[in-house]
């Protein structure tokens, strides 16, 4: 039986609208608002990510196109360009924070793996930033060099699944140290971070707090070495196994490995002392996750072009961003079909308002569904082409 509701108005479900209707009171995001609540604003914009509309325009004749379709996503009618446009500027960037983070709990709840990649029981994380460039004629306010603009998003990956569990929006002057200075991590976890992250400071800190680290040594740190600790028999890649000084007096583990993929030594600093060597360079050759992560986000989501120019209208945005990124990682998992991200975003857009079952779709979607008789169409006298449903 074909399915009583879009593909997208099934996903739109996995939002729990209670919860976002409770935030939305306590940011008061539909105060003074005129027929256009906050939900119909999370539809549009994760419209805008899923469907891959490019502008504004292209949301509201899109959802305009399919208006007997947009009671199943809790919409009366299809937004205004103007209307999409103000409220980008005024609602507030908070609420579709909020949505990121609810979205997150169910994947949390829902896909975390049974089978770790790593045999120790700490938590794995790795901590970056990647930087979206704008033009500084349009977007005066993000202004980072001299003839360019950007803002800065600060994302923590959690290793058991490679789900973003934090994320920060900056403007592209805010350096990444800064960022990891206000990171809440439990005791006992693991942080992997490239040498951009190397601080004396935060190592203390988060030494003093039981929080590992493991990153690239700078070329230039000067440090005085302690001692020699045993290499293995089974050395692998891994060339030094030391303890070093640091100018500040700190004492720190240093493993030298050989980066295989990209043919170059890496000298690592951590303040684990337990784990192998071996296992200190697997953590960092680990951190490329986060690369991925923001790489599938640029490519496959909203992200580089915005349809709003204010501060408020592009937090929107890349917020609504990072959310369809988790629904997508969500449906890969529970999926049997072995998509890719790019085929998953391809395939979506081609099927936004298809009366399937998603997750029948997600594992099968080359099969056309049955159709409905109750909504079938009369054969006309002398034609032999079949029964065909149009909608």
């Amino acid at each position: 039986m074909i399915h009583g509701k879009s593909i997208f108005s099934q996903c739109m479900d996995l939002i729990n609208r209670e919860k976002f209707d409770k935030n939305a009171r306590r940011r008061l995001a539909d105060k003074g608002s005129k027929g256009f609540s906050s939900w119909d604003m999370l539809v549009s914009m994760m419209y805008l990510q899923l469907a891959q509309a490019k502008s504004l325009r292209e949301i509201e004749y899109g959802l305009k196109g399919c208006v007997g379709k947009l009671k199943h996503l809790g919409m009366a009618d299809a937004p205004k360009r103007s209307t999409l446009s103000y409220a980008n500027a005024h609602r507030p960037w908070q609420l579709f924070q909020d949505v990121f983070y609810q979205m997150l709990e169910l994947c949390q709840k829902e896909t975390m793996p049974k089978k770790r990649k790593f045999r120790f029981s700490n938590k794995l994380y790795s901590f970056d930033a990647t930087s979206i460039e704008m033009g500084l004629k349009t977007f005066e306010w993000a202004k980072y060099r001299r003839a360019k603009g950007a803002v800065k998003i600060h994302l923590l990956l959690d290793h058991d699944g490679y789900l973003p569990v934090y994320a920060r929006l900056t403007d592209g002057k805010t350096h990444e140290v800064r960022m990891a200075h206000e990171l809440s991590l439990p005791p006992g976890s693991i942080v992997a971070m490239d040498r951009g992250y190397v601080d004396f400071t935060l190592f203390e800190k988060w030494t003093e707090a039981g929080i590992h680290f493991v990153s690239r040594l700078k070329s230039n740190t000067v440090y005085t070495e302690v001692r020699e600790n045993p290499l293995p028999e089974r050395k692998e890649f891994v060339l030094e196994d030391k303890i070093i000084r640091l100018s500040n007096g700190n004492e720190y583990r240093m493993v030298t490995v050989y980066d295989e993929a990209n043919e170059m030594y890496l000298e690592l600093i951590t303040n684990i002392e337990k784990l192998a060597a071996a296992t200190i360079g697997d953590i960092y050759r680990d951190r490329w996750q986060i690369e991925v992560f923001f790489r599938y986000l640029k490519q496959n989501l909203k992200i580089k072009t915005f349809v709003g120019t204010s501060p408020n209208a592009v937090l929107i945005q890349v917020w609504t961003a990072l959310t369809a990124m988790l629904m997508l990682s969500y449906m890969r998992f529970k999926s049997s079909f072995g998509w890719s991200l790019s085929n998953l975003v391809a395939m979506f857009r081609w099927n936004v308002f298809a009366y399937k079952d998603i997750w029948a779709w997600l594992d099968n979607p080359f099969e056309s569904p049955p159709p409905d008789d109750d909504n079938l169409q009369p054969r006309l006298p002398g034609f032999g082409f079949g029964q065909q449903v149009f909608r």
